[in-house]
């Protein structure tokens, strides 16, 4: 996927506009990023995929182009998503990455028309190594309220994702903060799509699409501890693990194993 794609949108169910874009040829496989993520970061997979699916990468809401409209709640991400798989064609693989792997398991298990589902590392509390994350929803709301965008990047990076406070003030002067300061509202959204952490059990029983689950053999032990009860939690799912970095694999890796997986 190049970067002079263009870009359409689709119109959620209350009314907000979901940007995206789309490039290959195939059956479509809509992308759903976690957090920082929008359409652009999600554009090396889909190069990697265009030439077996039709890959649609789009903007969350309250990201990059697509709109945002309050209350934020969980079901309007999911009515974004059925609202992509309605541009598609009315059904569509979907892959998701961290929050958004949650949010598309969310999306499968309450009915999406999803052909196949692929999950990558999940991020479901294990054993109590995941935090609060009620909390730290809260906590991310205020600071973005108040204006200190730096603050809540910064909470998320340490109290969510569980980063090295010193890891995370080095980081202040790559040349991708300000995108993060961007989508630091965003967070909030995010942290809320995780709750509290506690795997829904009955809720992944529900989903019937084949479902892969991907992790990281270089991410940390709870995350991939995740991963697998997740494996285990969605009737018939597979689990595969895969050499790569911090939460993220290649992506013409990845691309392999979900064309082998999805397709057969």
């Amino acid at each position: 996927m190049t970067t002079n794609q263009p870009v359409r949108r689709v119109r959620s169910a209350d009314g907000t506009p979901i940007a995206y874009e789309s490039a290959g040829d195939g059956p479509p496989i809509i992308l759903v990023g976690g957090a920082f993520n929008d359409r652009t970061t999600a554009r090396p997979l889909a190069a990697a995929l265009a030439p077996h699916f039709t890959a649609y990468a789009y903007d969350r809401r309250g990201r990059g182009d697509s709109g945002d409209t309050a209350p934020y709640s969980v079901d309007r991400e999911v009515d974004d998503l059925a609202a992509l798989t309605g541009a598609a064609g009315g059904s569509a693989y979907v892959y998701g990455l961290s929050s958004g792997a949650i949010l598309a398991a969310r999306a499968a298990a309450r009915g999406l028309a999803v052909t196949g589902l692929a999950l990558f590392e999940p991020p479901f509390a294990v054993d109590g190594q995941a935090g609060s994350r009620p909390a730290i929803a809260a906590a991310l709301a205020e600071l973005v309220a108040a204006g200190r965008r730096a603050e809540a990047v910064e909470l998320f990076l340490t109290s969510a994702v569980g980063l090295p406070g010193e890891a995370v003030a080095g980081m202040r002067h790559d040349p991708s903060w300000p995108s993060l300061e961007r989508m630091a509202h965003t967070l909030v959204y995010d942290t809320t799509i995780t709750a509290d952490g506690a795997l829904p059990r009955d809720e992944l029983a529900a989903i019937t699409a084949p479902t892969l689950l991907v992790d990281s053999t270089a991410s940390p032990e709870w995350l991939r501890q995740a991963t697998e009860r997740t494996a285990e939690a969605v009737p018939g799912a597979r689990r595969l693990s895969m050499a790569g970095g911090y939460h993220q694999v290649p992506p013409a890796d990845l691309a392999d194993e979900l064309r082998r997986f999805l397709l057969g």
